[in-house]
């Protein structure tokens, strides 16, 4: 069972960021079982089945979204998590379908303030020059550090570039 904390909705002019649904389950499985989406994240395995996402959304947190479309639905989420050295991190995925169309940044300048930090910290895998347009367009600015980061679905190690937001 989906132990869901309650928080607010975030409404945006074209998105709504909600707390998940385990109704949600389907079409997130869906979303997320594409290569393209899993490899250019850190923890989704590919391939990726209805029991992943229930699990997925189970350990959402309070500080994480649903990214809601009037229209379609669940589209991907955001949200924020401990990173390294105690920093708040954001993440974020869409499904393919929505990438291209300004989602992603909508729903992390939205996002953002929810964060209650004065900083956030990012990252993007190197060969995902998209993300990284998301994230300035957001308000980051690049730090000038790499690392090596863990990808489930790549089964291995890829280059980040690490950016940050300052509040």
């Amino acid at each position: 069972m989906c132990a869901i904390q309650i928080q607010s909705v975030i409404e945006t002019p074209r998105l709504r960021l909600r707390a998940p649904r385990l109704s949600d389950a389907g079409i997130i499985a869906k979303l997320l079982n594409d290569h393209e989406v899993a490899r250019m994240t850190t923890s989704i395995p590919h391939p990726y089945g209805v029991e992943d996402a229930q699990a997925f959304l189970s350990g959402m947190d309070d500080k994480s979204y649903v990214i809601d479309h009037p229209q379609y639905g669940p589209i991907g989420s955001v949200g924020f998590s401990p990173g390294e050295n105690g920093q708040t991190e954001i993440g974020y995925w869409l499904g393919k379908p929505y990438w291209g169309s300004g989602f992603a940044t909508e729903a992390a300048r939205a996002a953002l303030p929810h964060a209650d930090r004065r900083h956030v910290m990012a990252r993007h895998f190197a060969d995902n020059p998209a993300s990284g347009e998301v994230l300035i367009k957001a308000g980051f600015l690049y730090t000038g550090d790499v690392s090596l980061t863990p990808s489930v679905a790549r089964s291995g190690v890829v280059p980040s570039r690490w950016m940050v937001w300052l509040a």
